[in-house]
């Protein structure tokens, strides 16, 4: 089933020995078009603190509850890495994630979360708190870790929060901006951007794609599609008060289906 991001904010993360906090953004991958992590808010316990959750660690989703229950304790939430609020995570900060909660890096494969298509492919076995080295010269580091960190400016983690309101340019002009996200929380892939064209086609939501997506300019907050303005307004539209179909998303592929690439 798809959820919006609204559907996957203010929800109640559930550890292994007590509450942590609620959701308060996502991080996605821009190149993979993926949910890396939730920026999830600590309760008074924690004086707030902000922390990233990693997929991996997600056991069960309960939408009617809002709750997401994760294999990590609190004890091990207390002492993980920091985030700088409302700044791109470093693959410094990323790889300082994954090593202190023992996970396997997903970078560097063919596969979304490494080689694998789902992040509970990634998460056999009990994750222990794993020991963090203490630099680069420590053989325990592997070769590709050390180059991503070379790589340290080539990231692609954005926050879904700082991205609505990117406005999407067609072909042949402006017709809209983008309202929000639906993702697959079996994979935590983005299957579509959900693209309000009230600016310019009154009252319409329409789904996008990422791999309709022919470039994103960060820089200028615009998203260009290889579309034309009367292909989106062809479109089947969202509407978000109805379950996303099978039927719905067929209709879609299909209407799209020029654009395939």
């Amino acid at each position: 089933m798809l959820h919006t991001v609204n559907d996957l904010k203010n929800i109640a993360i559930q550890a292994s020995d007590g509450d942590i906090g609620l959701t308060k953004d996502l991080y996605f991958d821009d190149k993979h078009w993926v949910i890396r992590y939730l920026v999830v808010e600590t309760g008074s316990w924690l004086s707030s603190k902000k922390i990233l959750l990693s997929p991996i660690s997600i056991k069960e989703f309960n939408q009617k509850d809002k709750t997401l229950t994760v294999t990590i304790s609190r004890e091990q939430v207390k002492n993980s890495p920091d985030i700088e609020s409302e700044k791109p995570v470093s693959r410094q900060h990323e790889v300082d994630h994954m090593e202190y909660y023992g996970y396997e890096h997903y970078w560097g494969n063919t596969g979304i979360w490494g080689s694998e298509s789902s992040p509970n492919m990634m998460a056999l076995g009990y994750y222990s708190v794993a020991p963090k080295p203490d630099n680069l010269d420590n053989p325990e580091i592997s070769a590709d870790i050390k180059a991503a960190l070379s790589r340290d400016n080539d990231h692609h983690l954005r926050s879904s929060h700082a991205v609505v309101g990117y406005h999407l340019d067609a072909i042949d002009g402006e017709l809209g901006h983008l309202q929000g996200m639906l993702i697959d929380i079996d994979s935590w892939a983005i299957r579509y951007l959900i693209i309000n064209t009230s600016n310019w086609w009154l009252g319409h939501l329409v789904l996008i794609a990422p791999k309709w997506i022919k470039e994103v300019s960060w820089p200028t907050s615009k998203i260009y599609v290889d579309m034309t303005q009367q292909q989106v307004k062809d479109a089947p539209t969202f509407d978000p008060s109805v379950p996303f179909s099978f039927e719905d998303e067929k209709n879609l592929q299909t209407h799209y289906s020029c654009n395939d690439k």
